[in-house]
């Protein structure tokens, strides 16, 4: 048998983390997925999909993702059903995540990349001898 999914798409909120009670970090986030067909309006839906991960995982995407950041979330799909406070059972379709990769920068470390990429083209500009 085979339940696998990979998914890239923008996280629509910040990334969520928790630690169980017995101290095992777990973090939940929705990526924003638009599918690559159209509708009938001649627009591209969305899908919008649950991503949980977790562990040390867990921790780096909370530290190192935020709304708006591209991402790719590997893992397997999971559906699971639960009792809500007023005795309904309620069904989660979510990814569980075994790997997740950040990929784009963020905005401050492309504004500093560029920044020393700029002022480091400026001085070898001026070291440069025109010889005419």
């Amino acid at each position: 048998m085979l339940n696998k999914v990979i998914l890239i798409g923008r996280l629509t909120d910040d990334p969520e983390l928790r630690y169980t009670p017995s101290g095992t970090a777990v973090c939940n986030f929705t990526l924003a997925v638009e599918r690559n067909f159209r509708n009938q309006n001649g627009e591209y839906d969305t899908d919008f999909i649950d991503i949980v991960v977790w562990r040390k995982q867990a921790e780096n995407c909370a530290n190192y993702l935020s709304k708006g950041r591209l991402a790719a979330a590997e893992g397997r799909l999971q559906i699971r059903s639960y009792e809500n406070n007023e005795g309904q059972r309620r069904r989660v379709t979510e990814i569980v995540a075994n790997s997740v990769q950040f990929l784009e920068y963020s905005n401050n470390n492309n504004n500093n990349n560029n920044q020393n990429n700029n002022q480091g083209q400026s001085s070898a500009e001026e070291d440069i001898d025109v010889p005419f």
